[in-house]
């Protein structure tokens, strides 16, 4: 697949970001009437004007290297397999982070959600609320949207499936070019009982800075919330597109529940509610 031109990804992410060619000449240093001609194909730019606009634009790693590209130049930025001996110590220190969240569940994620690596709690907890099976997706996005996996056990779902959908927006304008974003984005909303109004980003709703997943299964009510870790500064594309979900137990009687599924496997389900 051929490479769109230099100037009409820059004036995508420009307008993404939602800036003039004046607003983006002012914050780059760079002459208004350069920028036109850029995005009109009347002038190439240069490496260095490419990530002068690039860190201006905020752009993700992988975002920068197809700007590069499209304008000639060799990507900047390597993406190494997370597997790979390079990036060992990196791979040590997230496991170790994710067995310390222990016995709460932790997740390692990508930016198209895919669930790369979990702890123990984790998998625990997803199959006490799958009565044993566990999940067939390996997505995130999958799992909280098909009525067939986690869904199901979700007591405030139209809350939580719509903080996800605000974020799965964002992730899509912070990176245009990704197909596979819009792909899984198209696949959420295709699923039954999803509202028509969550196929448009409402730029007036952020996603909320504290949200809280209720799960309810055979008589037990779990309550957690989250933090997201990143790597900073990153220099490769993986550790750029990479966090760690951490949940943690909003109330005594969640982590209580949590401590005793690490501690046994057999859970006796309460006969209230």
């Amino acid at each position: 697949m051929s490479t769109a031109p230099v100037g009409l990804l820059l004036r995508e992410w420009r307008a993404t970001r939602r800036l003039s060619q004046l607003d983006l000449s002012l914050a780059a240093d760079v002459s208004a009437r350069h920028i036109s001609y850029v995005e009109t194909g009347k002038a190439r730019p240069s490496r260095d004007l490419i990530t002068r606009l690039a860190d201006t634009l905020e752009m993700p790693l992988r975002e920068r290297n197809t700007l590069l590209l499209a304008a000639g130049f060799a990507p900047q930025y390597p993406e190494t397999v997370l597997d790979m001996p390079l990036l060992a110590p990196v791979r040590r220190a997230i496991e170790s982070m994710l067995r310390q969240q222990e016995p709460y569940p932790a997740f390692l994620l990508n930016r198209r959600w895919d669930v790369l690596m979990a702890n123990e709690a984790a998998a625990r907890l997803s199959r006490f609320l799958l009565d044993g099976r566990d999940s067939p997706h390996a997505n995130m996005i999958r799992q909280f949207f098909d009525p067939q996996d986690l869904r199901a056990a979700v007591a405030n779902w139209d809350e939580v499936a719509g903080d996800l959908i605000r974020h799965l927006h964002i992730e899509i304008a912070a990176a245009p070019g990704d197909g596979a974003l819009r792909e899984l984005l198209q696949h959420a909303l295709s699923y039954p009982g999803v509202p028509s109004r969550w196929r448009l980003r409402d730029v007036a709703a952020a996603p909320a800075p504290l949200l809280t997943t209720q799960f309810r299964h055979r008589g037990q009510s779990l309550r957690f919330f989250s933090t997201i870790t990143t790597f900073g500064t990153p220099r490769d594309v993986t550790l750029d597109e990479l966090r760690i979900e951490c949940a943690f137990p909003e109330d005594e009687a969640t982590a209580a529940f949590c401590q005793r599924l690490r501690e046994g496997p057999a859970i006796t389900p309460s006969q209230d509610a």
